[in-house]
């Protein structure tokens, strides 16, 4: 047994959807996350901004007493995990992979799409690692850069998500894609919209679901799960102002966050 917190970290609210997913798989873990909201979005930044933000971001979670790290965030995981493997003495765990995995497994006709960020879609992160599994699938691949500042405004429903997401979708409709991967955090916050759009024929692979399968097998397999025995059981840190952090995140797990959630100068890290 190993009663040491679990680290998540992400560029804004994204990474909520892994902490749901992980609350639910491991209801006796501790969760300390990390909001990195005065930077969001990081799809749009340098791959070496990218690196750096990871890097203070994982900084500040070691100040915690972690028994590893997950970067919840479709873009950090893609170009930054790479680049600083080795640097740090926990292990790490990114979206990328699990995810990976789930939609090869799930798609019937071959033919797998991704939607994230400009920076994740420009590594071909997602593309490399589906055809490491299986050379003959087909990837279709879509920026979609609108849609992490639609969730982190609390626009998840309505008129307006549904029209950019018609827009973004079209191509993946027109490809006949089966199984679509939701390639940033902050999508699974969309799936209904998406749903939608794309119809109950497509698949939608919720990259915080697989992510927390992945954790509960590594830690089943380590003999490292807790014994439950923390009295908090989740802690949020932010990077900017609370207040709609809380709203939505509120509104996403389903209970209040307001007063567990904390400002921090991630500068210093």
């Amino acid at each position: 047994m190993d009663d040491r917190c679990i680290g998540v970290f992400d560029s804004g609210l994204g990474g909520l959807t892994v902490v749901k997913e992980l609350s639910k798989a491991l209801p006796d873990e501790c969760i300390v996350y990390f909001g990195d909201t005065g930077r969001v979005p990081y799809g749009t930044k340098s791959k070496a901004t990218i690196v750096r933000y990871t890097k203070s971001d994982i900084n500040f979670l070691k100040t915690f007493d972690l028994k590893l790290i997950i970067a919840a965030c479709g873009t950090a995981s893609s170009l930054a995990l790479p680049e600083i493997e080795g640097e740090f003495d926990l292990p790490i765990f990114g979206v990328v992979e699990p995810t990976v995995k789930a939609a090869v497994n799930t798609t019937k006709n071959k033919k797998i799409g991704v939607i994230a960020t400009p920076g994740t879609i420009k590594s071909g992160e997602y593309e490399k690692q589906i055809k490491k599994l299986d050379a003959s699938i087909n990837v279709i691949n879509k920026e979609c850069p609108m849609f992490v500042p639609l969730v982190e405004n609390d626009y998840i429903e309505g008129c307006v998500p549904l029209k950019i997401a018609a827009d973004y979708l079209e191509c993946m409709k027109k490809s006949g894609v089966d199984t679509l991967i939701l390639g940033c955090t902050h999508y699974p916050l969309l799936t209904k919209v998406i749903q939608d759009v794309m119809g109950e024929n497509v698949t939608l692979i919720n990259s915080g679901r697989e992510t927390a399968k992945c954790v509960k097998e590594y830690l089943q397999r380590t003999d490292s799960l807790s014994a439950g025995t923390h009295e908090e059981k989740c802690r949020f840190y932010v990077s900017d102002e609370i207040e709609m952090f809380s709203k939505v995140g509120s509104k996403f797990l389903g209970w209040e966050t307001a007063a567990v959630v904390e400002k921090i100068d991630i500068e210093k890290y």
